[in-house]
């Protein structure tokens, strides 16, 4: 259940894709948790929970491309964004022995730092932002804008 975004207001393209963005950290966390397929996950997201209603309360609805393409990045370069994350994280705390939300959100952000023309500080907000959703009182939001700044220096040098 998608609306096309012809005709709609740059606030609300930019709602659509922030949406877009913590669903894909969602649909990540899924599938490292289930043994669910991409493809699988990314059908049960776009069917059930781009603007559906939930006990009357309406979802968000979501940019569909840049959500299938973070999650198709995500999933197909992990290794590499995972190394990425690696070296951005202290020594002593790989990617494995993180939170798994933070995990996804990683994942997610290195997909689109690696193949979106997003500027990379837009990227680095929008997913402190994602974080700040899933940990509203925590520091994790402070640890995501710390780990992201090397990692997106590092995706887009260019960019700095």
């Amino acid at each position: 259940m998608t609306t096309s975004q012809a005709g709609l207001s740059g606030n609300q393209k930019r709602k659509m894709k922030s949406a877009a963005r913590l669903y894909a950290v969602q649909a990540l966390f899924q599938m490292e948790h289930s043994s669910l397929t991409a493809e699988w996950v990314r059908n049960e997201f776009l069917e059930h929970r781009f603007g559906a209603t939930y006990d009357g309360e309406e979802m968000q609805d979501g940019d569909v491309n840049l959500f299938a393409q973070v999650l198709e990045v995500a999933v197909n370069y992990q290794a590499p964004i995972d190394q990425m994350t690696d070296r951005a994280l202290v020594a002593k705390w790989p990617i494995a022995r993180i939170d798994p939300t933070l995990r996804a959100l990683f994942r997610a952000a290195g997909a689109e730092l690696r193949d979106t023309g997003t500027p990379p500080k837009v990227v680095i907000s929008e997913y402190v932002d994602v974080a700040r959703a899933f940990f509203p009182d925590g520091k994790e939001p402070s640890f995501v804008n710390a780990v992201l700044d090397p990692m997106a220096r590092e995706a887009r040098p260019e960019a700095f």
